[in-house]
């Protein structure tokens, strides 16, 4: 079955602010090692420079069924807009000077075959055990017996935390959102 990932209902639930990433402004990275999709072990805490770092719950597979109930959690349905519209942003992201990274929860090989079907210019990293999530006590949900991070994008220099979005809604627009941002504070 083939679904259309990229386009966004327009009656999806929009996510509200609960608060629950109002303790990270000002926090540091911990030092936390996730796989990238290479296989390779990353620790964002040992970056120097400014990182963005976008949280997504999971991105669909063109060749899976569909996700029943997942249009209606506010906030979960977008991680395919959200990461096509950083991987379009991605030169004047490297311009500015930073480095973006997609972390999830969702399996390591769902994220390579997005990663392949994508063309991403960056890397995604795995966080299926959610030790990044914990350390960092980000908002999680659970979807079918799993537990998933929540929307939110991270921007942070030199392991600072400087700005947090969160909700992101609608996702596709959270990369312009990050680079008028980034402009704005000439952080990179």
């Amino acid at each position: 079955m083939i679904k259309d990932l990229h386009t966004l209902p327009a009656n999806l639930p929009v996510p509200v602010d609960d608060g629950a990433c109002d303790h990270l402004l000002g926090d540091t990275l911990p030092s936390v090692s996730l796989t990238s999709i290479t296989g390779k072990a990353v620790d964002l805490s040992t970056y120097s420079g400014t990182l963005v770092i976008y949280f997504y719950p999971m991105l669909g597979r063109p060749d899976s069924p569909p996700l029943i109930g997942w249009n209606d959690i506010p906030g979960a349905r977008g991680c395919t807009p959200q990461t096509c519209a950083f991987r379009d942003s991605h030169a004047e992201l490297k311009q500015l000077g930073v480095e973006v990274f997609g972390v999830s929860a969702q399996r390591l090989e769902d994220q390579q075959e997005a990663h392949a079907r994508l063309h991403l210019p960056f890397t995604l990293l795995n966080d299926g055990q959610l030790a990044l999530a914990q350390a960092l006590k980000l908002p999680t949900f659970e979807y079918a017996g799993t537990r998933l991070i929540k929307r939110l994008t991270i921007i942070a220099t030199d392991g600072l935390i400087r700005k947090i979005f969160y909700p992101v809604f609608p996702p596709n627009n959270n990369a312009d959102e990050v680079i008028a941002w980034l402009t704005a504070h000439q952080l990179a």
